[in-house]
């Protein structure tokens, strides 16, 4: 039996540390997107909320006493992916915002990018959190195991979009000196290439 246990925790750390990698991956794939598709600013505030997200939803397993599996990284995956979607919605308006011409700090500008989201994310979160609360009652063992981290980190992306991500671009933005309002019309407004001309 000791040869069996000895196999089994090998396999065990090779699979969690290919999860890790997988994880962290993920991660530096998002990162990347977003730095491609929004402003520096914007890529700093989206990945402090995702990593938050993903850090509540193992945190979250590990308290409802649940041993972390390949289920969890599926779930934190998942969270991931939901998360960041939320966040690039409430960017996407908020440029949207910026290049209208509407004045304002950009404080004031983002609690009006927020506002103008927050319906669609709240009614978003609640059909798929019904899905997820059928899935904790209704589903066998490993379905609950995947759910109730999943449950877990949605309410935390929920929460995280408006009050981590949102002030954490403001911060990184006074910090680094950067005008959101400038780097926003000048990417929109970037003229275009020779082979486009």
């Amino acid at each position: 039996s000791s040869e069996l246990e000895t196999v089994g925790s090998a396999i065990g750390s090779e699979m969690a540390k290919k999860s890790l990698i997988a994880v962290l991956a993920g991660l530096a794939g998002i990162f990347v997107y977003l730095m491609l598709r929004f402003e520096m600013s914007f890529a700093m505030g989206a990945i402090v909320a995702l990593i938050h997200d993903c850090a509540i939803t193992a945190g979250g397993a590990v308290l409802l006493g649940q041993e972390l599996s390949l289920l969890h990284i599926s779930a934190v995956l998942t969270i991931a992916g939901y998360s960041v979607n939320d966040t690039i919605v409430i960017f996407d308006r908020l440029r949207e915002v910026i290049t209208s011409g509407r004045k304002g700090s950009i404080k004031e500008l983002m609690n009006i990018a927020i506002s103008a989201t927050m319906r669609r994310t709240l009614l978003t979160s609640a059909a798929t959190m019904c899905s997820v609360i059928v899935l904790i009652v209704l589903g066998g063992p490993s379905m609950r195991e995947f759910s109730l981290p999943i449950f877990v980190g949605m309410i935390a992306g929920v929460y995280s979009t408006v009050f981590i991500a949102a002030p954490v671009v403001l911060w990184w933005a006074r910090r680094t000196g950067v005008s959101l309002h400038r780097q926003v019309l000048e990417s929109v407004e970037a003229p275009p290439s020779p082979s486009q001309a």
